[in-house]
């Protein structure tokens, strides 16, 4: 299956573009990369800056990637598993506001993104084409899981670009 075989809420058709190939491992790879490479660039001082007022640090928002990422491979993995439970939403501002990224050091936070990226890759690199198109509802919206697996990249470029263009050209 390729990103043309994507279902997803209209709302993440911005992290659907964002990637740049129609392969779901490479896309995850290729965001892998982008991020780390970004990251590099990133001092612990600069981690710890916010753009303007109540804005997420970078710290901050490293950590809600690794949340997002969590989230939405446990709804990959409960959809390939064919569990018809509804699965929640759950309000970013929130974990947030209670991950205590301040708290962190920013290699740790990179060396965790790397962590649950490996796992994220394990996961959808042996499905097959049935697991792939594997539906459910989370956050009262139908996905499936090759979408999923596309805003998970996605939502990574997504991110690197704001860092880039709102963190690193004002710090």
């Amino acid at each position: 299956m390729t990103i043309n075989e994507v279902r997803v809420p209209p709302f993440y058709d911005n992290y659907i573009k964002s990637n740049t190939t129609e392969d779901l491992q490479e896309a995850l790879l290729t965001s892998r990369r982008k991020l780390l490479k970004l990251a590099k660039k990133i001092s612990e001082k600069q981690s710890n800056f916010a753009y303007a007022e109540g804005k997420w640090t970078i710290k901050e928002l490293l950590q809600h990637i690794i949340d997002v990422e969590r989230v939405f491979c446990y709804r990959a993995l409960s959809f390939i598993r064919k569990d018809s439970t509804p699965l929640p939403g759950f309000d970013e501002n929130t974990w947030a506001a209670n991950s205590k990224a301040s708290n962190r050091k920013w290699k740790d936070l990179v060396s965790e993104f790397k962590s649950v990226r490996k796992a994220s890759i394990a996961l959808f690199e042996n499905l097959d084409e049935e697991q792939l198109a594997s539906t459910g509802i989370a956050n009262n919206n139908e996905s499936n899981v090759i979408g999923i697996g596309f805003v998970v990249s996605g939502h990574v470029l997504h991110h690197c670009k704001i860092i880039r263009e709102r963190y690193l050209q004002r710090n």
